[in-house]
């Protein structure tokens, strides 16, 4: 069965301010659910993650200024949101959703999170509508119980994944891949162990032919007996903040591509939402809806 972590903002209430970009996050399962991809019983709510494993991945002294709402003007201007309890909670409910998709992606091959893809959160602060990295954080726990050996991330979301680059930059057990927009966010980048930078506009038929040939040659020199797929669908032509130039299509077919490779080499998966400002919300959650569809259908 997929099993999808869904942290639903009705029973994790924010203030108005903080709800840009939060409102996909529930018109998703809606869709997912009316068309009947999924029912009811792929849905899970995760708890909160224990401190304990926060601070596996995370700064103690940048935890405590979180949690406290400590943190400086300038470092709460850097995160996008106005900080506060609820959203301290939301994220740390978040980051336990990845970690027990990659426990459930271990027994069915594919799991996923309605939130995720936190990839600006560095070790030490947080950037760019991420406060901690679930991705990082589900990988330490993958790691330290010896539940993987050798962890692929996938980050496709248009922005480099310069916090996850920055947290694994020393272990060799996790492989770092960003393919990101050369242009965009964030203005200086971390070295990720694969950066491929892209130029703007780039269509589909590029895009995905770079994908497939850095894909096949990463998984026959790393071997990952895990894989981590950040994907978010900024990239798409409509998006806002993207400046690529991927259709809906090509979107599902970037998809497609990194699902069903995981599937045909029996790897585990766990794909996080990341992020998504085409002006049109439909575009945005027909783009994210594909995911699922697609991992519904090759897995299962």
């Amino acid at each position: 069965m997929l099993k999808i972590a869904f942290t639903d903002i009705y029973h994790h209430p924010l203030p108005e301010n903080h709800r840009f970009p939060m409102e996909k996050y529930s018109l998703l399962p809606q869709q997912l659910l009316y068309e009947g991809t999924v029912t009811k019983e792929n849905f899970f709510a995760p708890d909160p993650l224990s401190e304990e494993l926060v601070l596996r991945t995370h700064n103690a002294e940048y935890w405590n200024k979180l949690k406290n709402l400590k943190l400086s003007r300038q470092e709460e201007r850097r995160t996008g949101f106005p900080l506060s309890k609820q959203l301290v909670q939301r994220e740390i409910t978040i980051m336990n959703g990845t970690l027990e998709c990659a426990n459930f992606a271990l027994q069915y091959g594919c799991a996923m999170n309605i939130a995720g893809g936190t990839h600006h959160a560095y070790t030490n602060r947080g950037e760019g509508f991420c406060l901690l990295n679930d991705i990082a954080i589900a990988a330490n726990h993958l790691l330290d119980n010896k539940l993987a050996k050798q962890i692929l991330v996938v980050d496709l979301d248009v922005h480099q994944g310069n916090g996850t680059a920055e947290i694994f930059q020393d272990n060799k057990a996790v492989f770092t891949f960003s393919m990101h927009g050369a242009n965009n966010y964030p203005l200086k980048k971390e070295q990720s162990d694969l950066d491929i930078p892209l130029p703007d506009h780039i269509g589909d038929t590029k895009y995905l032919n770079i994908l497939e040939e850095n894909l096949s040659m990463l998984l026959e020199t790393i071997k990952p007996d895990f894989i981590f797929f950040q994907s978010g669908v900024d990239v798409l032509a409509t998006d806002k903040l993207g400046r690529l130039g991927l259709s809906i299509e090509g979107c599902k077919q970037r998809d497609k591509l990194v699902l069903q490779t995981c599937r045909d080499k029996n790897i585990p998966v766990v794909a996080s939402m990341g992020g998504g400002y085409s002006s049109r919300i439909a575009d945005i959650i027909e783009a994210h809806a594909n995911t699922y569809r697609l991992a519904q259908n090759i897995f299962f």
